[in-house]
């Protein structure tokens, strides 16, 4: 195997959003990079990143851990050129993010496709120039009430949504495994249940 492959994290950086929901794909990166001994040491080109290998039944795959530091709607000026540098085509990135459109606590992975109304993901459809990469969309649910959709994405987990996204995170991690070692299709099949 052991072709280089990419997981991005999407997120705000700095430690005032570390636990906001929009923050939904940093923390899963960080729980990967945790679990795979894969330290998140380098600033290259507008983003932290890690690479290093995760094994499996025997089978090594080399992976590029990346957390752009360019604020989300920004993450296509990290995204774009880091996969340039390290010859990473777009269907070998799986990028991890926020849905306001799905429910709270949903996983859905998708193969390809529009940004969704993401701007996150737009920015990186724009610096890749191709919708062909991979996404574990993660749901939040909508806002209460009127509420500024903005101003809900920027709040942190409740200590009631902490207890659903806990384990979900752990579920994100899974995910991420089966993508890299599966591929898309089977990971939809296992995850988006």
């Amino acid at each position: 195997m052991s072709e280089l492959k990419m997981i991005v994290g999407l997120g705000n950086p700095g430690p005032r959003y570390s636990r906001n929901r929009h923050n939904i794909g940093f923390q899963c990166v960080e729980l990967f990079a945790q679990k795979q001994n894969i330290p998140l040491d380098r600033m290259q080109l507008r983003a932290q990143t890690g690479s290093g290998f995760v094994t499996r039944n025997g089978v090594r795959q080399k992976v590029l851990l990346v957390k752009p530091l360019t604020y989300m709607n920004a993450s296509g000026e990290a995204v774009g050129p880091l996969a340039r540098f390290f010859r990473v085509d777009p269907p070998s990135i799986l990028v991890v993010h926020d849905d306001l459109d799905l429910a709270s606590g949903k996983l859905r992975l998708r193969a390809n496709g529009s940004s969704g109304g993401q701007n996150g993901i737009r920015s990186i459809i724009d610096h890749l120039g191709s919708q062909e990469f991979a996404r574990a969309k993660v749901g939040i649910g909508r806002p209460p009430g009127r509420m500024d959709p903005a101003d809900y994405v920027l709040q942190d987990f409740s200590a009631d949504e902490e207890m659903i996204f806990t384990p979900l995170r752990e579920r994100v991690v899974d995910a991420m495994l089966c993508w890299l070692f599966d591929g898309i299709e089977r990971a939809m099949n296992q995850f988006n249940a």
